[in-house]
């Protein structure tokens, strides 16, 4: 399994749990319990960072992934280019 597929993986599940926490905080908001939606709130928070930190790695592993495959050819590019 690649590093950039886990850290997908990673966000996408953490995304799912700040939704599902963000959906009990607005029911604890209806409801008025202030102290529980603050938690669920806090939590949410928590997750969707925890999911953007997950998708700036999978950037960052996919880049340097794309950059390593595109480096020796545009390196025979330069060969090339110095021969002819």
């Amino acid at each position: 399994m690649s590093k950039t597929w886990e850290h997908y993986h990673h966000a996408a599940r953490n995304h799912e749990k700040a939704a599902y926490h963000y959906n009990e905080a607005a029911k604890y908001n209806q409801a008025e319990e202030h102290e529980k939606e603050a938690h669920h709130a806090y939590l949410a928070h928590g997750y969707g960072q925890h999911a953007a930190h997950h998708e700036t790695e999978a950037a960052k592993q996919h880049a340097e992934e794309c950059g390593s495959k595109l480096t020796p050819a545009s390196a025979q590019a330069g060969q090339k280019k110095s021969v002819a």
